[in-house]
């Protein structure tokens, strides 16, 4: 299986740390509201008539159901963001931008009680945050945090680090 273009070790003796990073309550609340914006919006769109009580136009029904399909897809994009771990770096999937790292790029992983999600500090002085590991999952995040440190920890150690 492939993440972006990245192998990542499945089967017996693949390292359970390499699994990907998911936030869950986001995840579980977006896909929800993913389906509730769609039904709504499409009930709009085909109950515009009786709920003005002038006739709709065909102009007007597809607004409504393009704004519930552009609230939709930007729920699952949210429900969608992840990191995918491997031996060779980490992919982060955020809202809009996916990128990848070498785990040399990371210098730390922060994520404190005024953080909405994971931040990494990167070596280029730059930070990108980790959507995937989110305040909102509580111990979870916490666990999940722990060990997205202790990848870039245990990967990205270098002979001057001795």
């Amino acid at each position: 299986m492939t993440t972006a273009g990245a192998a990542r070790p499945e089967g017996p003796g693949a390292d359970p740390a390499l699994r990907p990073f998911r936030p869950r309550a986001a995840r579980v609340v977006s896909l929800a509201l993913a389906a509730a914006s769609v039904v709504l919006f499409g009930g709009i769109a085909v109950a515009l008539e009786p709920i003005t009580g002038r006739p709709a136009g065909l102009g007007d029904r597809a607004a409504f159901a393009v704004l519930g399909v552009a609230i939709a897809w930007f729920l699952l994009r949210e429900a969608g963001v992840r990191a995918d771990p491997d031996p060779d770096g980490v992919t982060v999937r955020n809202l809009l931008r996916t990128r990848r790292l070498a785990w040399a790029e990371v210098v730390s992983v922060r994520f404190g009680p005024d953080r909405p999600w994971v931040q990494l500090d990167l070596a280029d002085g730059g930070t990108l945050a980790v959507m995937a590991v989110q305040r909102a999952d509580g111990d979870r995040a916490r666990a999940e945090a722990r060990r997205l440190a202790t990848l870039v920890a245990r990967y990205s150690a270098t002979e001057r680090d001795d």
